[in-house]
């Protein structure tokens, strides 16, 4: 799919962003870029374990920026897990982001910061209430998305203070992207032994969430409720976190915003010489003319060639994998997993929005549907019946295969063991978008749930804001009560696969009713299922 919009960018001059789909974009030409603020306030200090911070009063919030979780990846750290945060005994600054991670900024991608980046980048934000009256507050925890090579936890879109105004403590951070974050290679593996390899970039939010664990409680936050949270790369984050088991114990509820489910990664290595994450670091490290290559020598690459050219239009598949099945750490494909109910037992929230992929213009639609296909090793001809003619399936087969489906199945999954879950589907488009936008584009959804509209550009009316304030509402009533109620709200109910119920965000307002296009849902999980059962 990602090669898709390569081809699309270079035959015809558009840019993902304008076909609105940036995995790591908030729908950049659908909603406008953002516009970056910075908060002005009285400085205020606290104290945590690593010392003493100095943040931002911003009024019913402080914030505290750039606090290092974990020690920088630099030098010999690099392609190791991460090792404990450093301490300091001097007032600490936080009131400014820190360096984002290395990554091939491109600049169609307005939704992105401008801030440097570099290897040293693991640091997380945090946004708190000023008032704790009512006790420790739930946490929630953001994982960016961007298709695990673009994006931070500073991009002005996830600033946290208006769900910490609701009474829960927010944190984004930044995790290794790219070749830096995800890369395996026989010298790495031999020298990681019994400890887990290659997916560095999973292990930095694992060490983040234990942060949180260790250390929020120092800033009004209950480590006892803690939301995991992401979207798209961000939500596949947690539907692996759910299977991890160095995360077990370190968050209490799941929020999937268009996570996927069904994406196949790559196993650390295969018989035969089929292509794994290790022959894929293999073909990298030969390509910097490395052959046998040691752990020095391939930490001696310059950070420059290790970044490449990989962003969402360039995925350099020859040499990166991505994430990786390594067998110690990731143990499983998430479909796979959820289907044994081997997930971890918290309440999860579950959806999509309703033209994930389905805003491409119609001249390209056909490309796009093509590259899916191929990705999921299926057919036009056997998706045809299904959809019945050529054009519904070139417009919404990309969608409801790649994120609308398989939500709809891991939130069956998860209910089917009796496991407490709820559905949504986001079709709203703001008000001045519509004569343009059939629905809503991957992503368009974020600055809904963060209640940050105030954050793009454009003009939004109040029947905008009423979307975005009881998004932030149903959020922030999760992350308190492990249950999606929230005052003034239509009620959410739980999913069960046989009511079949979902909550729907669209041009009407918040309603509840049938999932949409069951009965199609239906027909794409049995395909997927039979070709899955084949390739077994």
């Amino acid at each position: 799919m990602i090669q898709t919009l390569r081809q699309l960018k270079t035959r015809t001059g558009w840019t993902a962003a304008c076909l609105g789909l940036t995995f790591a974009a908030v729908g950049a030409c659908a909603q406008g870029p953002v516009a970056a603020v910075s908060p002005a306030g009285p400085s205020v200090e606290m104290r945590i374990a690593q010392g003493p911070i100095r943040g931002v009063d911003e009024g019913a919030v402080l914030s505290f920026k750039n606090i290092p979780y974990a020690a920088p990846p630099v030098g010999d750290l690099r392609w190791r897990a991460p090792r404990p945060a450093p301490r300091w005994t001097e007032v600490r600054d936080a009131g400014a982001y820190g360096d984002d991670c290395i990554q091939a900024r491109p600049m169609w991608d307005d939704t992105q910061t401008r801030l440097p980046v570099s290897e040293d980048c693991l640091s997380l934000n945090v946004w708190t209430p000023k008032d704790h009256a009512g006790g420790p507050a739930p946490v929630i925890v953001w994982i960016h998305g961007g298709g695990f090579v673009m994006g931070s936890g500073s991009q002005p879109i996830f600033d946290g203070a208006r769900l910490a105004a609701r009474g829960a403590v927010v944190v984004t951070f930044n995790y290794r992207l790219g070749r830096f974050g995800f890369f395996a290679h026989p010298a790495l593996t031999a020298e990681a032994g019994d400890e887990p390899t290659g997916n560095y970039g999973l292990m930095d939010q694992v060490a983040a969430l234990k942060w949180v664990h260790d250390n929020i409680a120092a800033l009004g936050g209950d480590p006892t409720r803690v939301t995991v949270m992401g979207q798209s790369a961000g939500g596949g984050s947690v539907l692996q976190l759910m299977n991890i088991p160095q995360a077990r114990g370190l968050f209490h509820r799941a929020v999937v915003q268009s996570g996927g489910g069904r994406d196949h990664w790559p196993a650390l290595r295969e018989a035969g010489g089929a292509r794994s994450a290790e022959s894929v670091g293999v073909a990298f490290a030969t390509a910097q003319s490395l052959r046998d290559a040691t752990t020095a020598d391939l930490r001696s690459i310059p950070a420059d060639k290790v970044k490449g050219r990989l962003d969402l239009l360039t995925p350099e598949k020859d040499t990166y994998s991505g994430p990786l099945v390594d067998g110690r750490f990731v143990v499983a494909q998430v479909m796979d997993a959820f289907a044994r109910g081997a997930q971890a037992d918290v309440p999860m929230i579950i959806g999509a929005t309703d033209m994930e992929l389905g805003v491409v213009p119609a001249l390209f639609r056909g490309m796009l549907a093509d590259r899916t296909l191929e990705d999921a090793g299926l057919s036009r001809e056997s998706l045809m019946a299904i959809y019945g003619d050529r054009d519904r399936l070139n417009t919404y087969m990309p969608s409801e295969l790649t994120f609308i489906e398989p939500a709809r199945r891991l939130a069956a999954l998860d209910a089917g063991k009796g496991r407490p879950v709820w559905l949504y589907s986001f079709g709203y488009v703001p008000e001045g978008k519509r004569r343009d936008t059939a629905g809503a584009g991957h992503a368009t959804d974020v600055p809904f749930s963060f209640d940050t509209l105030d954050r793009m550009k454009g003009a939004f009316t109040e029947a905008d804001q009423k979307i975005a304030a009881a998004m932030a509402d149903y959020w922030v009533a999760f992350a308190r009560d492990g249950r999606p109620d929230a005052a003034h709200q239509p009620a959410w109910p739980r999913y069960d696969a046989r009511s079949d119920r979902a909550l729907l965000i669209g041009a009407d307002g918040v309603t509840t009713g049938p999932a949409p296009q069951a009965a199609r849902l239906d027909a794409l999980g049995r395909l997927r299922d039979s070709r899955a059962s084949g390739a077994r």
